[in-house]
């Protein structure tokens, strides 16, 4: 295991064990190695002449999951080796897909083709060349639709998030899914329970994108999707943002640098691991957490 790897999970810890009894480590300590560190990479191609680079940047961040977006001008050949290093790193790979649009019904070829070309390269990988699951970034909000007809988009987007998990499944992959904070406030349109809650309820894993850079705001934005994620046996990641942010400093650490993160992070996952959902963090993505990472040298 990595250096920074263990620094992580003991920070991590550290709060809580000042409460436990020595009888009581041991259960603690196995629940942290499972905890799950993951990032998104979008831009695909430069694992064609990058990966040594991006494999050894991720186990050196303690990363165990790459959510590697699919890009048909990749050829399967490139994917195949790349999960295949990835696999004797430790770090799974899923495949990566999504856009506000995916949310509609006119744009459902766009998921048909990417569970299409999944399912083809699933098909021809060997064992350790496979992806270990499927995760979508959707986010239909930034639509005009959200403003101009929301009941409509939304029951556009149940059926989209219904036909993604149900092929997903019947590829025996674990399907996960972008959600931002504060979906939690929205109703479905019967009015029946949250958008959030149902949303978890479809989904293996909820990736809460609690997109601030001090660990009490990152923890309570969290906290009420985390709870949702509790009551229905849900796994939940927590997940920050690296990249410059036009909304405000607040919301990313782009200012304050990785160490910084790294600290608030540990003290995010103190407050967090009261919940059974709580499974780990995200970082996005990786393009932003390396050079960030980079100009703290």
């Amino acid at each position: 295991m990595k250096k920074k790897y263990v620094r992580w999970l003991a920070l991590c810890l550290a709060g809580s064990l000042l409460l436990l009894s020595s009888l009581s480590l041991q259960p603690d300590a196995a629940t942290a190695e499972s905890r799950q560190k993951a990032t998104w990479f979008w831009d695909t191609p430069q694992i064609q002449d990058s990966a040594d680079d991006i494999l050894d940047f991720a186990a050196n961040q303690g990363v165990n999951v790459l959510y590697l977006q699919m890009n048909r001008d990749v050829r399967p050949e490139y994917y195949r080796s790349f999960i295949r290093q990835a696999g004797k790193q430790g770090i799974e790979v899923h495949i990566l897909g999504g856009a506000p649009n995916w949310a509609l019904e006119t744009e459902r070829h766009r998921l048909e083709t990417f569970i299409q070309w999944t399912a083809e390269y699933q098909a021809s990988a060997a064992p350790n060349e496979r992806f270990t699951g499927i995760h979508v970034d959707i986010e239909p909000h930034v639509l005009s639709e959200w403003k101009t007809n929301q009941a409509s988009l939304v029951k556009q987007w149940q059926a989209s998030v219904r036909y993604l998990v149900h092929e997903a499944h019947t590829l025996n992959l674990p399907i996960g899914s972008d959600m931002t904070f504060w979906l939690h406030g929205y109703q479905l349109p019967d009015q029946s329970m949250s958008i959030s809650r149902w949303m978890t309820q479809q989904f293996d894993q909820v990736v809460i994108m609690a997109y601030r850079d001090q660990a009490d705001n990152i923890y309570n934005v969290a906290a009420a999707e985390l709870k949702e994620a509790d009551e229905l046996g849900k796994e939940a990641l927590i997940a920050v943002e690296t990249k410059s942010s036009n909304e405000g400093a607040y919301i990313t650490f782009f200012e304050e640098g990785t160490s910084y993160m790294e600290e608030q992070l540990s003290k995010v996952c103190t407050k967090a691991e009261k919940h059974p959902s709580f499974s780990g963090f995200a970082i996005h993505d990786y393009r932003y957490w390396k050079a960030l990472h980079d100009s703290d040298r």
